[in-house]
């Protein structure tokens, strides 16, 4: 985690009121330090700020008809890093899409609705949960 016990988060959707509704429920409700991003492309060209989560629309195109989508974005993010965790968040309550989602790396999936931020909330505890087991765990390992 970066900044001391603050959990650095990347929110990317090209919806602007979503966005910010969900900044400032993280904001509001936890120890967070949040960057929002309009488009995949302007959250890869930020990758190298080390975000311990990521929280990314399927579509994003709503803003650019061109601009690469959220299973795009998270292809190139796990090529890059495939160490951090994206949570994709649409709109679509499909489960075709969500395992699709899966398929390509993603930690999660979430449909956006009223309880979502909750759903958030809980699946970036359990992710972080999962670290601390994982270098308990490989600490253990070191010493055998």
């Amino acid at each position: 985690m970066n900044n001391g016990n603050k959990i650095k988060i990347f929110l990317v959707d090209d919806d602007a009121v979503s966005l910010k509704l969900l900044e400032i429920e993280f904001l509001q409700h936890g120890d967070f330090t949040i960057e929002t991003y309009a488009t995949g492309e302007l959250c890869l060209e930020n990758l190298s700020h080390n975000p311990d989560v990521i929280i990314l629309d399927y579509y994003l195109d709503g803003i650019n008809k061109k601009a690469i989508n959220g299973i795009e974005t998270l292809d190139k993010i796990k090529a890059i890093n495939a160490n951090i965790p994206v949570i994709m968040l649409s709109s679509q309550d499909k489960i075709d899409i969500a395992i699709s989602c899966m398929h390509h790396g993603a930690f999660d999936y979430v449909v956006k609705s009223e309880t979502a931020f909750l759903r958030l909330q809980k699946i970036i505890t359990a992710i972080f949960k999962f670290k601390k087991i994982e270098k308990q765990l490989n600490w253990y390992m070191e010493r055998m």
